[in-house]
């Protein structure tokens, strides 16, 4: 049996009112186009969107990067941003930096999450879509999920995974990329992911070559050498049977981190998991919110959703994050709230700096 492929690719095409959602009509237009192309090119998909990004999950056989499925990701994004411009909706086409497809939508400006693997007996995925943040937003719950025994107690009481998980790193100013073997390598890795900007976990496997995790580093900033909103990044997690339990995986998240985004992405701010009905940016375009469809695949075939999120379990952890949202709104513009310099470099504020350039004076020794 051919392996399956779990291509998620997103992109923000146009939404209303400003930044805070996808457009029904968009949703449709892309779930129609999916659907055209099951038991030809796709076995299946799933159409969804956190905020303002229109989320594309499809499974195929043809392994990660195929030309073919690209270009219908890249083919249901230039025909949702036609309705988008139509409908005059904000940032139609946002993310499409180009007009041409060169066989990859990576470099393009969607993001894009894949993973290749032969199906187990049972196997359980989690998919993770966010809004208003940048992709090393999910180093910290990789880390929790696959190198903490105090999350994840797999590693410790399960023989399957007590030899641990390597971490592909990616540099996405330097492209370039390393490899972490955990628990060896521990604090090394973490010198590097909490720097979150600048180191991202692509892939985590297991240590006998099993994939376990793969995400979006697309960076839009670096791409298009200007701010043209936050890469509000995917990922994709297997679970269970010598991997984390579902459980597991989830468990990080009630715990609020702050990530960088926000409004105009120049901001940080609380995390917050929420059920795809409260995926909507609204307070200060925000907070940065992320939701989590589960599936079994079976044979390629996607049996689910289960809208992870969507739980009273996680109250606690929203209204935690509804607090540090009123923290550090209160600070204004101001950092830590506000980016640091370095991180503003890619957003409007050089703008503002061009300005006044010349109204600065040298100060005498």
């Amino acid at each position: 049996m051919p392996k399956t492929t779990i291509s998620v690719i997103k992109a923000d095409v146009g939404s209303f009112p400003g930044h805070s959602r996808t457009h029904p009509k968009l949703l449709e237009k892309a779930a129609k186009m999916l659907k055209e192309q099951r038991g030809r090119l796709l076995i299946d998909s799933f159409v969804t969107h956190c905020g303002d990004d229109l989320e594309l999950i499809m499974t195929h056989t043809h392994g990660v990067d195929n030309e073919d499925v690209h270009r219908l990701a890249w083919e249901v994004f230039m025909e949702c941003t036609k309705i988008a411009k139509s409908m005059k909706l904000y940032g139609a086409g946002q993310d499409m930096l180009s007009d041409a497809f060169s066989g990859n939508v990576r470099g393009l400006g969607p993001g894009v999450a894949e993973m290749e693997f032969e199906e187990r007996g049972s196997d359980p995925v989690l998919i993770f879509m966010a809004d208003k943040t940048e992709p090393g937003a999910w180093n910290f719950f990789l880390y929790k999920i696959f190198a903490d025994p105090f999350n994840t107690s797999g590693l410790v009481i399960d023989p399957a995974m007590h030899e641990g998980f390597i971490f592909e790193v990616h540099d996405v100013i330097k492209k370039r990329r390393i490899t972490f073997k955990c628990p060896e390598e521990t604090y090394t890795l973490l010198s590097y992911i909490g720097a979150c900007s600048r180191y991202v976990i692509k892939y985590v496997f297991r240590k006998d070559g099993i994939i376990a995790a793969s995400t979006s580093t697309e960076k839009l900033n670096l791409t298009a050498g200007r701010y043209v909103g936050k890469d509000d990044p995917v990922m994709i997690v297997r679970a269970q049977s010598g991997l984390p339990s579902v459980g597991e995986v989830i468990e990080p998240f009630c715990t609020p981190t702050i990530v960088a985004g926000w409004m105009r992405g120049s901001h940080h701010g609380p995390f917050m998991p929420v059920g795809v009905c409260d995926a909507n940016m609204t307070r200060f375009d925000g907070p940065p919110r992320c939701i989590c469809l589960g599936f079994q695949i079976c044979n390629g075939k996607l049996i689910g959703p289960a809208d992870m999120f969507d739980d009273v379990a996680f109250d606690r952890v929203r209204a935690r994050c509804n607090e540090l949202a009123d923290m550090i709104r209160d600070q204004g513009p101001f950092e830590p709230h506000r980016l640091s310099l370095e991180e503003m470099e890619y957003t409007t504020l050089p703008g503002i700096e061009k300005q006044f350039r010349d109204r600065w004076e040298p100060i005498g020794e």
